[in-house]
């Protein structure tokens, strides 16, 4: 009989991972979604550093109230197989946490942590980045939470005021003003009454979203949009349906102020149609036309496209470049041992 293995502790256990953020949703949301994919133990983790040490990152030093192994810091012993952080002021967090842990911790970086390759053992870029390494991951699109088998298991089952919907079924993912983009009045007529075209044109049933940062009077007008006829808004309250929306789509509306949104879209393999508010970065401007060339984005307003691609979702790949990571890191992991309760700073425990 042959001998049995000795199971590895990648094996014994699950991986435990920390979240590092300073709280912005997309960056965190990110994150998740990779913790999620590898199946990991994961506690969110978000810094505030305080002034001046705030305006130092990500080159450091940390605000000393943070620093790991401080008695008001939320990075406590036992430390995670793995830490993964995205966003200017997370980052440096990551180089500390390695060192806290003796070298066990195999860091992450989701994003350019403008400080060059080294930020962490593992990083993370878009196409539109510039930066690249031995190190460095490179896809078109970013990480997020919406899986394939999420997205397979709300096409399954989709919600009761989904299945009323006519076809085609347009998801509308509508952002708002940022630090690059602004809707003016004038874009705000000009996106309202595409939609309404596109609705009357082709007779689609329209499943709205919102954001935070959406202006009051754009707001205003979508919920007047879908009043008129065979649609849905989200008013905000109760579970997020942007998951259903997406998965139950025929064909999708987004605007240019959000990269990550695009990239959520893009899971669906269904056609995007990208309208342009008034503003631009190159950066986006650069991840857009990579889309385009790809044939997964379309301009809005414009006709309606029914074509497919194959997904994007760069969330299983980023998690298999962690898992291989893991496979060649020079000192052994403590799968399991989990974690203290932080200190201080708002703080989830999640399995995924």
């Amino acid at each position: 009989m042959p001998a049995a293995q000795t199971p590895t502790p990648l094996d014994a256990a699950p991986l435990t991972c920390w979240v590092v953020t300073d709280g912005k949703a997309g960056d965190e949301g990110q994150c998740i979604g990779v913790a999620n994919a590898l199946g990991a133990e994961t506690r969110v983790l978000r810094v505030a550093p305080r002034r001046p040490w705030s305006w130092l990152l990500p080159r450091g030093p940390l605000d000393p109230r943070e620093a790991p192994g401080a008695a008001t810091s939320p990075f406590q012993s036992p430390y995670p197989d793995v830490a993964i952080a995205s966003g200017r002021r997370a980052v440096a967090y990551l180089a500390a946490i390695k060192r806290a842990s003796a070298g066990r911790t195999l860091t992450v970086c989701l994003k350019d942590p403008r400080i060059g390759p080294r930020a962490a053992d593992l990083i993370w870029v878009q196409t539109h980045d510039p930066l690249r390494g031995d190190n460095v991951l490179v896809t078109p699109t970013s990480p997020h939470r919406f899986s394939a088998s999420l997205l397979k298991a709300q096409r399954a089952t989709p919600l009761a005021e989904i299945e009323s919907l006519p076809h085609p079924r347009i998801a509308v993912l509508v952002g708002g003003d940022s630090r690059h983009h602004r809707f003016s009045a004038q874009d705000q007529t000009r996106l309202l009454d595409g939609l309404r075209a596109l609705a009357q044109g082709s007779g689609a049933g329209l499943m709205i979203t919102a954001s935070r940062r959406t202006p009051a009077p754009l707001a205003e007008g979508l919920a007047r949009l879908a009043a008129t006829g065979s649609h849905l808004m989200w008013d905000g309250s109760g579970d997020n349906p942007l998951p259903a929306y997406l998965a139950n789509a025929d064909a999708i509306v987004a605007t240019a102020d959000s990269t990550n949104m695009i990239g959520e879209a893009a899971a669906t393999g269904r056609p995007i149609h990208v309208f342009h508010p008034t503003g631009g970065h190159a950066k986006i401007d650069r991840f857009l036309g990579t889309l385009r060339e790809m044939g997964v984005i379309h301009p809005f307003p414009g006709p309606l496209k029914t074509t497919t691609y194959e997904p994007l979702d760069s969330t299983p790949l980023i998690a298999a470049a962690i898992r291989k990571a893991l496979s060649r890191h020079p000192t052994p992991h403590a799968a399991g041992t989990g974690a203290t309760e932080a200190a201080c700073g708002p703080e989830e425990t999640r399995k995924g």
